[in-house]
């Protein structure tokens, strides 16, 4: 069975970092295309970045220039490096797999439990 899980997230001040982490089970990361989403409260889920099996990267216009997502094989997980942090970044994270980068979030077959990102002062 596929699992993923989603790690790393808090609270940020306004301009700093945070990295997710998504480890993965059930299968190698370099098998299936990996997403994250996120969720802001009264928001439907967002798509914000996807590396897909051949190493193809995605990003989100708001996030393009500030996140960076990576792969570890060897540690079975992937990343997402969210820096210059903004307050409407604020969301609940989810990572996602079994799905096509670019297609919406009800495409994507199996997901995390989410961790909470909050960008506040």
């Amino acid at each position: 069975q596929l699992q993923v899980a989603e790690s790393g997230g808090g609270l940020v001040q306004p301009g700093g970092p945070l990295r997710l982490s998504c480890p993965a089970s059930g299968f190698t990361v370099d098998h299936y295309p990996i997403a994250w989403f996120r969720q802001a409260p009264g928001k439907e889920r967002e798509g914000v970045s996807c590396i897909s099996t051949s190493g193809m990267i995605y990003y989100a216009d708001s996030v393009k220039g500030r996140f960076t997502i990576s792969r570890d094989n060897a540690k079975n997980t992937v990343y997402l490096q969210m820096n210059s942090l903004k307050p409407e970044d604020t969301a609940i994270y989810y990572c996602a797999t079994d799905g096509v980068c670019g297609s919406t979030y009800y495409k994507w077959d199996y997901w995390g439990q989410g961790t909470q990102v909050t960008v506040s002062s």
